[in-house]
């Protein structure tokens, strides 16, 4: 009958908690864009016929050093520059 809006130990035990969750949250929701990320840059390289992994190591050959945000905004946004990547990736795969 009395809960914790009555009750400050409860109230307070329970915005503990309530912090916590909103701590680990926090670094979660990063997780699941950069998630996000992977899967959409993933998509776009299907789509021109190569794999995510391989494209990536390109653009590290290459040194191009877009990450995964910038990347998946050009993939969507950008196909035309997104596609030149692709094309930069493929080619030092070739020549290494």
């Amino acid at each position: 009958m009395w809960g914790r809006s009555t009750k400050y130990r409860q109230a307070k035990e329970a915005l503990l908690h309530a912090w916590s969750f909103q701590f680990n949250d926090r670094r979660k929701k990063k997780g699941y864009a950069r998630r996000l990320w992977q899967i959409q840059i993933g998509a776009a390289t299907r789509l021109n016929g190569m794999p995510y992994n391989k494209f990536v190591h390109g653009l590290i050959k290459s040194k191009i050093e877009l990450d995964r945000k910038i990347l998946s905004d050009l993939a969507q946004h950008e196909p035309d520059i997104f596609k030149k990547l692709i094309e930069i990736s493929q080619h030092n795969q070739k020549t290494a």
